[in-house]
Parts: structure tokens; C-alpha cells; sequence
């Protein structure tokens, strides 16, 4: 299969699982649209023109030929410059990898990651926050994360995929999108009623349950087992990174009395306790897998081989 139509294949399934809805994306893109039309002419050659058909910016080709016949992918959470020299080794040895594949963005899809945080406002506003209030939250920390990667080595790892002639690409928002949807679905069917019980929902899924015996499983961060979980929002696992722990106090105004997300920083954990909502934590790397292996499944269908590395639990559904 080509590594363009791997590509295209990625970013359909991407906006079919997000949270906007075909609509919204749509309507993100035709807005884009007209400002690009609006730039003037210096200002368009600075312009991402393929940010006019993928709204994910954190969701690219990162190198190689679109038009190469890709067989075999190497697949991970991090595609760092070690993977890269692992692949370069391992084909040494006769493997056949080619095309890396990452979860977590490298280059300018890295630098922009925080292009993808709006999402969230849209979450939100599907529990109950007013979308003015959830965009207003999201504005500073947006701003903070763009100033948070701006000094990062951005290249490194593509250099090194570069240097040894060996495909790159990363699906970010592409595959978070994915277990977001997983997640909703998860929920709405289970509707646990404590606590406990959100922590048992998740321990059912392989990944999870691989994750335990790691000691990386799901945890409890704010709350007891045996509080009513109430409205559950598993509403942390897309959307670039981590939201202003602001948004527990609109959360808790909104009624949602459990939040499900893949990691929470020191400061999200109290402000959840602050406002008496219940914070579960899925897990990080196996919530990244999860997403990762709804897509792999599909490029498998394809006759792709896929080798797992850097961290990626690989189950098959």
C-alpha cells in the first residue's frame, strides 16, 4: 500500500471518530479556507497549505516519498533518533521496515501541537460548560503550550530517519481521537455506578489490564471507590495535551461528577478535589496503545505488517 493512501486512510478515520462530529471538521477546514484566501501573497507561502484538507496538524508525513510501497511498519509511542537507528539495525538484520510510525509528534507537527487543543472547548461543551466559557478557558493554555515547545529540537529524530533513508510518520490526534470515541462508547454502554466500578470498566481492556501488571494501570487520583461516579466524562484523551486545571470548577458547575483521562498533573488532581469530582486515570502509554492499535488494525487489513516498539502494547480487535 502506498504511503499516501496509509495517510489518507489515518486522517478518514480520524475525523470520523472525532468529537466535533464530520460537520464540525468541515467547518473547521472551511474556515481555514477563508483565511488562507485572506492572506496575502508573503503570508501564504509561510501557510501549511495541507492544513486546507487535514485538520490535524499534529498528523503528518513527516518523511519519505507519498508514492512509496510501504509492507512493513515499525510502530511506537515515541519514534525517537534511537528507534530510528533500532530500525536501520534491525533491517541490518534482516527485517524489512519501511515506514517508522509514532503516536507523539516530531517536527513541525510538534510545534503545533497546540494548533489541535481547540477540541476541547468541544468536549466540554458536550457535558454542559457553555462554549464561550470552555474557549475562554482554553485560550491561555493554549498559549502556554505553543510557549512550552517552542525551544524543543523539533528535527532531531527526523534527521535521523532522513540520514537513513527510512520513511517517518505521526498520528496524533488522529489515533487520540480514536480512543476517545472507544472511550464514550465504553462508558455510555457500562454506566458504572461508583467509582470502583469506572476503575473496573477500564481494567477490562487488554491494554489496561497489560498496564497493571506493569504497575502503569489505572488509578484512582481524586476520589473514593466507593463514591457514586454520577455523570462520567472520559474527556481527556484527546485534544493535543493536558486542559487548564481551570476546567474542573466549570465541570463540577455543569454536574459531571467523574472525569475519566489518560494522565493529570499534580494541580489537576486538587483542583478536582477542590470541586469534589472524581478523577480517574487510565493510564498514559496503554491509552496512547489503544487508540494506536484501532488504527494499526485497519493498516493490518492491508497486508501490513506492523512491529510493535517504544512503549506500544499491541492488541488486535
Amino acid at each position: 500500500m502506498k504511503l499516501k493512501d496509509l495517510y489518507a486512510l489515518a486522517v478518514t478515520m480520524g475525523i470520523a471518530a472525532d468529537p466535533r462530529g464530520k460537520d464540525g471538521v468541515a467547518k473547521l477546514l472551511a474556515r481555514r479556507k477563508k483565511a488562507y484566501d485572506e492572506l496575502p501573497k508573503s503570508k501564504k507561502e509561510e501557510f501549511d497549505t495541507e492544513d486546507l484538507t487535514n485538520p490535524y496538524t499534529d498528523s503528518r508525513i513527516f518523511w519519505g516519498d507519498p508514492d512509496m510501497e510501504v509492507d512493513s511498519i515499525m510502530a511506537g509511542i515515541d519514534i525517537n533518533a534511537a528507534e530510528v537507528l533500532l530500525a536501520d539495525r534491525l533491517n541490518q538484520k534482516g527485517e524489512s521496515i519501511d515506514l517508522l510510525l509514532t503516536h507523539h509528534p516530531e517536527g513541525a507537527s510538534l510545534a503545533s501541537l497546540h494548533e489541535v487543543m481547540d477540541v476541547q472547548a468541544d468536549i466540554w461543551a458536550k457535558y454542559g460548560v457553555p462554549i464561550n466559557i470552555a474557549e475562554g478557558v482554553m485560550h491561555e493554555r493554549i498559549r502556554e503550550v505553543q510557549r512550552r515547545f517552542s525551544p524543543v529540537n523539533h528535527a532531531e529524530a527526523i534527521d535521523a530517519a532522513r540520514l537513513l533513508g527510512l520513511a517517518f510518520m505521526g498520528m496524533h490526534t488522529v489515533t487520540d481521537n480514536l480512543v476517545h470515541e472507544y472511550m464514550e462508547k465504553l462508558f455510555e454502554k457500562a454506566k458504572p455506578e461508583t467509582v470502583g466500578d469506572v476503575l473496573d470498566v477500564l481494567k477490562k481492556e487488554p491494554e489496561y489490564k497489560e498496564a497493571t501488571k506493569g504497575k502503569a494501570g489505572p488509578m484512582i487520583f481524586a476520589g473514593d471507590p466507593h463514591n457514586r461516579a454520577g455523570k462520567v466524562a472520559p474527556i481527556e484523551f484527546t485534544g493535543g495535551t493536558e486542559p487548564s486545571p481551570i476546567v474542573y470548577e466549570k465541570l463540577a458547575m455543569a454536574g459531571v461528577g467523574t472525569v475519566v483521562g489518560m494522565h493529570a498533573a499534580e494541580e489537576h488532581r486538587k483542583e478536582a478535589l477542590k470541586y469534589h469530582i472524581n478523577l480517574v486515570i487510565a493510564g498514559h502509554m496503554s491509552s496512547d496503545s489503544l487508540g494506536m492499535n484501532l488504527l494499526l488494525d485497519a493498516f493490518e487489513k492491508k497486508g501490513i505488517k506492523i512491529l510493535p516498539c517504544s512503549g506500544l502494547i499491541r492488541v488486535r480487535r
